[in-house]
């Protein structure tokens, strides 16, 4: 790491460490208790706010809104993932949710897949945690991080634990974070700063804290997704929404190089105007984008209802409303899920196979997969 590119606005000290890698590593300073936000910045702050209150108020009245909610997440935890190199396919990830299995070794795809997969888990026991009146602390942290790798092979993973080694973030170590020594201190600020009822707006407090939980770099792997799951649930709790509807990774990950430097000028200039409005703009962004892509799967989901009512297939409506929180789906596993025959699931399927809403998929697995390409298509992005 360069010490010449921290300036005297510097947010933080840098202490020689003498490793191989780099020489210098950066101690971030505690979160100000109060943050003035630049009178230049309120319009967007405004906006942005404006912006998650539509989506939250959409959500919170629209029929079977968990259905739609699920799309979200799992997008969610796809960017998420492929922004710290863990890639999987919108079809890999649900195959994999359909039958979860062990990887058989650290190279396994599976890895992969499971990690994908376990960011869902890590979202769902973070909001249960919240709801049930607990605090963000760093138990919840250590919490997500352990959901995040559980089942993952890896012999530096060390799923819920606070790393005791030194890392360096890129392959030219651009960002020491803090040695193991002198995490404790930046932990307890940490955790002050996440209990302490925000002084300045919450949406722009919640990406103050992003900041420096990326800046500590807590963890030996995961930092990123546990950060950005943080993100999602402090803004769930702090804005009081009805579920937790916005989601940043997409727009992270679309802009990641100005998301790694934003996040650096913070460090070395004390930049918090730049990384503010960045992230303000994504909110406004992202929350426009779900409000369209949630219209979007409510009016396909009225069509499909529609043409299995003039087909006189009325009793498809429970399954078609399960494609939109899982649009992949085989014979046996629906009959499991409706509690009905092998042949009622069968003919289920057929029909809606016949109506056009489902399609074989691609795989050749045993039992058959079947895919509703539409619902995939406007949830994920992709092209089947």
């Amino acid at each position: 790491m360069e010490a010449s590119r921290f300036t005297e606005r510097s947010l933080g000290r840098l202490v020689e460490i003498g490793a191989s890698v780099s020489r210098w590593a950066f101690v971030p300073e505690p979160l100000p208790e109060v943050w003035d936000v630049p009178g230049r910045l309120w319009p967007l702050v405004a906006e942005a706010r404006q912006a998650v209150g539509r989506l939250d108020g959409a959500g919170r009245h629209m029929p079977a809104h968990e259905l739609l909610l699920r799309p979200l997440q799992r997008r969610e935890a796809l960017r998420s993932s492929s922004m710290e190199g863990t890639h999987a396919t919108p079809l890999e990830l649900l195959l994999f949710e359909l039958e979860p299995r062990e990887p058989r070794a650290e190279t396994d795809q599976v890895n992969a897949w499971r990690e994908v997969f376990n960011y869902g888990h890590a979202l769902a026991a973070g909001r249960e945690h919240l709801d049930a009146g607990y605090p963000l602390s760093l138990h919840l942290i250590r919490s997500l991080h352990r959901e995040l790798l559980a089942g993952v092979r890896g012999s530096d993973r060390h799923p819920g634990e606070f790393r005791t080694c030194q890392v360096h973030v890129g392959s030219d170590a651009r960002y020491v974070p803090p040695p193991p020594h002198m995490l404790p201190e930046c932990l307890e600020a940490l955790e002050r700063a996440l209990r302490d009822l925000p002084r300045t707006d919450p949406l722009v407090r919640a990406f103050m804290i992003h900041y420096q939980v990326e800046a500590i770099h807590p963890f030996a792997d995961g930092n990123g997704r546990v950060g950005r799951l943080l993100l999602s649930l402090q803004i769930y709790r702090d804005l009081g929404l009805h579920a937790p509807w916005l989601y940043l990774s997409p727009y992270f990950e679309r802009y990641k190089d100005e998301y790694v430097d934003r996040l650096f000028r913070v460090s070395t200039h004390g930049d918090w105007e730049g990384w503010l409005e960045f992230c303000l703009r994504g909110v406004v962004s992202e929350a426009n984008a779900s409000m369209d892509r949630i219209d979007r799967l409510l009016a396909l989901r009225e069509r499909y209802r529609d043409v299995a009512h003039a087909a006189r297939r009325g009793r498809l409506h429970a399954v078609i409303d399960r494609l939109f929180e899982f649009p992949v789906i085989t014979i046996p596993q629906l009959a499991r899920r409706l509690r009905v025959s092998y042949p009622t699931a069968k003919a289920d399927v057929g029909a809606l196979a016949d109506l056009g809403i489902l399609q074989e998929g691609p795989t050749r697995t045993r039992p058959k997969v079947f895919l509703a390409k539409e619902i995939m298509r406007i949830s994920y992005d992709a092209d089947m």
